[in-house]
């Protein structure tokens, strides 16, 4: 497998720290904490929540984050962030209102906030630096500005008809003087600023140990002025959604009050000398291991990383790992999901024999008695023709909006996620991929500065469903990272946001530097491809079997080829498909790379 050495930026090298993050300000932030002795947690918490402030179109502080993080010479964890369902929610509360899927903006999607808790107990259990040490970059740039990068004014510009006319409180703070706020002017959020100062200030004036303090923040969190306000908002107002008609939210004070971000063990898989671990079943994570175990009987070595044979190949297994995703994945603390049996080899290779040299154009997702749901009526709902106003003036859910404007209906703007890696230089490393409360998600909280997520939209509103809406269940969420550890002591944190796509391009970039001997940046940078042959994890929820979407700098005979199989093929702009950011060691080095699509991401180190 021979690689490309092009690449519009070097692999960053050096032997102190590095970061690779979405955003430049969240990369320099972490950095930052790094030279001022923090450690890789204490950096990814402040980058973190600086993403929240200068990403507000990709996360915010309403949504949620999963965390793998590895201490120097420790094992690999998992903080899960992922918030569950209201206790209100159940499947016959939604269809009383006449739902068939969950909304995909709104209050009725709104899952309990995560991420902020998650970065909690990272900071408590693993970071060094005061509480307020680790915030103040985000309440600086929410108080006094950031340059606000095009892709946020293209976002608002979408959905500024529905700002005006519907939220409010959100035309308040992103439509100043009722307009569109120009790309790279220095932009505010003065609100959100006091909810986090006045956070830290509460939290200090309850404790005065370090591990006190973040306890108490928590606290005040899900049970102080932050919960009280979502809790009044969500039950006293009605806001327009996806569905085209104005809902109140479920969630409540008790909701936020009785949920706690965890620890817990890893997934895992060997790969080639590597040891890749995941999240649980809970996300989707367990898909790139699947892919892993599918592709370990392939010779990748004989193939070239643009051509039709590895893209044909690796898709095809997508295809499967991915089937198996959404007919047994499901919350463990309420479905018994058959891992053992899924990451198994003997069910690798059943399941490998499927992978054939024509584009498969069926969901095929393996048999295990006992286990799974009704694919047919999830492929029924997937494959109907969308709601009307599924892509309409409301929003298109998540991770896309749709243009409003007249004459500009057919125009998207991708929302997405966020994504964060931080390695110091005692061998910390730590990955998290932040996400949900998009601008786009639900009306501003006018008292916080922020609004809800709306994972809730990946839940089924079907009986019998690993996947099917429960009171206090968690939704099989996109997000996803990987943290990776090798037989020789290399570490590799890496991943992306792209929703149902994260575990295909982090997995494309992950076997390019393991098979292509591609460095970080190189295997980043190497032209992306992805496919929608399942349902998809956002409103309005449908599939794209057969389809496969390439970045227009793959050569003409992979086109061709790939064409010739049957795959349905889309052609991309030549820099739009993969956001992956990675750091890892090597050889005593610390070495990162960034995603350049987009021009916001950036990999630092020294």
């Amino acid at each position: 497998m021979t690689g490309m050495s092009f690449t519009t930026r070097p692999e960053i090298r050096g032997t102190f720290g590095a970061v690779a993050s979405t955003h430049w300000l969240a990369s320099q932030t972490a950095m930052a904490i790094l030279e001022r002795g923090g450690n890789a947690f204490d950096a990814a918490v402040a980058g973190g929540f600086v993403l929240q402030v200068v990403e507000p179109h990709l996360n915010g502080p309403g949504g949620e984050v999963p965390i793998a993080l590895k201490p120097a010479g420790g094992a690999v964890e998992i903080v899960c962030g992922q918030g569950p369902a209201p206790r209100a929610a159940t499947i016959q509360a939604y269809r009383d209102q006449g739902l068939e899927v969950v909304p995909g903006t709104g209050l009725l999607a709104a899952t309990v906030p995560g991420a902020f808790d998650a970065w909690m107990l990272l900071l408590r259990d693993h970071g060094s630096l005061p509480l307020r040490d680790v915030l103040e970059p985000a309440i600086q740039y929410a108080r006094h500005g950031y340059p606000l990068v095009p892709r946020i004014a293209g976002t608002i510009e979408t959905v500024a008809g529905l700002f005006r006319d519907e939220w409010p409180t959100s035309a308040a703070l992103y439509l100043p003087d009722n307009r569109v706020p120009t790309p790279g002017k220095r932009f505010a959020n003065p609100t959100l600023a006091d909810t986090y100062e006045r956070l830290v200030r509460e939290a200090e004036g309850q404790a005065r140990d370090r591990d006190d303090v973040i306890e108490a923040a928590r606290h005040v969190w899900a049970e102080g002025f932050v919960a009280e306000a979502i809790a009044a908002f969500c039950r006293t107002q009605e806001v327009m959604d996806t569905s085209g008609a104005r809902h109140a939210g479920l969630l409540d004070g008790d909701d936020l009050a009785a949920w706690r971000a965890t620890k817990e063990a890893p997934v895992a898989r060997d790969y080639h000398g590597w040891r890749v671990h995941k999240a649980g079943a809970w996300s989707q994570g367990p898909v790139l291991l699947q892919q892993l175990a599918l592709l370990e009987g392939v010779d990748l070595d004989r193939m070239a990383p643009t051509g039709a044979e590895f893209v044909h190949t690796v898709t095809e297994a997508a295809k499967l790992a991915f089937a198996d995703r959404e007919l047994f994945y499901g919350d463990p603390d309420f479905v018994d999901v058959p891992l053992e049996t899924l990451l198994s080899d003997t069910y690798a290779e059943v399941r490998r024999k499927l992978i054939g040299r024509e584009a498969s154009r069926d969901l095929r997702p393996g048999d295990i008695p006992g286990y799974g749901g009704d694919l047919n009526r999830l492929l029924e709902l997937a494959l109907a023709p969308p709601p009307e106003q599924a892509l309409g003036a409301f929003g298109g859910g998540e991770p896309t909006v749709q243009d409003d404007r007249p004459k500009h209906g057919d125009r998207q703007a991708p929302g997405d996620t966020c994504h964060i890696d931080v390695i110091d230089r005692h061998g910390n490393a730590v990955t998290a991929t932040p996400s949900g409360g998009w601008l786009q998600s639900s009306p501003v909280i006018p008292d916080l500065g922020f609004c809800l997520g709306t994972r809730a939209q990946m839940f089924w509103l079907e009986d019998g469903q690993p996947a099917s809406l429960a009171p206090g269940k968690r939704p099989r969420t996109t997000l996803s990272v990987s943290l990776a550890t090798h037989a020789d002591g290399r570490v590799l944190a890496i991943g992306t946001p792209g929703g149902d796509y994260q575990d295909q391009w982090t997995l494309h970039a992950f076997l390019r530097h393991v098979h292509a001997g591609h460095n970080l940046q190189e295997a980043i940078e190497a032209p992306g491809f992805k496919t929608d042959h399942m349902p998809s994890s956002f409103y309005p929820r449908r599939a794209k079997l057969g389809t496969l979407d390439l970045e227009s700098r793959f050569p003409e005979e992979t086109f061709v080829e790939l064409g010739r199989r049957g795959h349905h093929i889309g052609i991309s702009d030549p820099w739009s498909l993969g956001r992956v950011t990675a750091v890892g060691t090597e050889d005593g080095l610390i070495k990162a790379g960034a995603n350049p699509r987009g021009m916001q991401g950036y990999a630092v180190g020294r």
